[in-house]
């Protein structure tokens, strides 16, 4: 009489506890690509992207949080965010938002054409709304628990910047990731050096390491983690970028371990 060997009880695949730390899950990040480019999103690339989203929106978070605890407040409003890109230059990104948002109207200023006269907002928005702000809905259940984590709340038009800026960054980081691609390489970086009077000048940019991504090898069809780390290199700049590709590149390797 034979014995029928007992089923053991497949575990989980371990990169679920990966995704649990992801506020901003890779479905999504491969969901704005598909809004931006035909080009296929490899693995690694949608992790990448979640992870830098996730490293920006935290720092954020912290300025907007350190905002309101001066104030003795435990729930963020809209002025915290303002402090927040006052304080930090670096996390001043997701632009096309600003032109969107109430928050940031009366901080603008005035743009005038050509003739002198004075350019309504809709106008310096265009015609067409941009991809990221139409998408923004998607990035609030990331936000809400990316503010959860932190140990804050926010009131409800914070959330909505909050879902503005990380979904107009990240369309803006996929965009330039699929630029990357198409030209082999990157072509620009942003950098910004401050210079102390007295002090030695900063290392010439050729002498930046970021350059090593300056080269692409590689499907010319894929998106791939390298071509988003090169993109962040040109979307962020200062302790952030280097923090948000350390981060990421962090993230997919124990993606791809897992």
């Amino acid at each position: 009489m034979t014995t029928t060997p007992l089923r053991t009880e497949r575990s989980r695949p371990r990169t679920a506890s990966v995704v649990t730390d992801l506020p901003f899950k890779p479905q999504l990040a491969k969901a704005v690509f598909r809004d931006v480019t035909s080009l296929h999103v490899s693995r690694s690339a949608a992790w990448a992207a979640a992870s830098v989203t996730r490293t920006v929106l935290t720092e954020i978070i912290e300025g907007a949080r350190s905002a309101a605890a001066e104030e003795v407040r435990k729930r963020l409003v809209p002025r915290d965010l303002v402090s927040a890109i006052d304080r930090n230059i670096e996390v001043e990104v997701g632009s096309a938002w600003y032109l969107h948002s109430p928050t940031f109207h009366g901080l603008m200023g005035e743009m005038r054409n050509a003739d002198g006269a004075l350019v309504s907002l809709r106008e310096r928005r265009g015609a067409r709304t941009p991809s990221g702000v139409a998408g923004a809905h998607r990035f609030e259940a990331g936000v809400r628990s990316l503010l959860r984590s932190r140990g804050v709340r926010a009131v409800p038009a914070m959330v909505r910047d909050l879902d503005g800026i990380a979904s107009v960054f990240l369309t803006a980081l996929a965009r330039d990731a699929a630029k990357v691609v198409r030209e082999g390489g990157v072509k620009r970086f942003g950098t910004v050096s401050l210079v102390v009077p007295g002090e030695p000048a900063p290392a010439p940019l050729l002498k930046d390491p970021l350059l090593a991504l300056s080269t692409r090898r590689g499907d010319a069809r894929t998106v791939a983690g390298d071509d988003v780390l090169a993109a962040v290199a040109m979307q962020l700049f200062g302790d952030l970028r280097q923090r948000a590709i350390t981060e990421a590149a962090e993230m997919t390797r124990n993606a791809s371990a897992n």
